[in-house]
C-alpha cells in the first residue's frame, strides 16, 4: 500500500474540488491573491478546473473584495 500525498496548502474552499485543488497548486495559484493575476479562460484551461470551481472561486473572490484578472 503507498501512502498517499498530502493535500496541498491552499486558501481554496474544499467545494471546488480535489483535483482542482491540487491542479491550481501545481500551477502556482495557492492564494486567492495569485488568482487576480489571471482569468476564468485561462484557469478553465488546467485540468480539473470547470465551471463550477470558477463560479466558486469569483464568488470567494468578490467576498474578499477582489476579482480575476479580466475584472469578472
Amino acid at each position: 500500500m503507498t501512502a498517499q500525498e498530502p493535500a496541498p496548502e491552499t486558501e481554496f474552499p474544499r467545494g471546488i474540488g480535489k483535483v482542482a485543488t491540487r491542479e491550481l497548486a501545481a500551477n502556482g495559484y495557492t492564494r486567492f491573491a495569485h488568482l487576480t493575476s489571471t482569468t476564468p479562460a485561462e484557469l478553465l484551461k488546467i485540468h480539473g478546473v470547470g465551471r463550477k470551481s470558477i463560479s466558486i472561486l469569483r464568488e470567494e473572490l468578490a467576498g474578499r473584495g477582489l476579482s480575476f484578472a479580466d475584472g469578472s
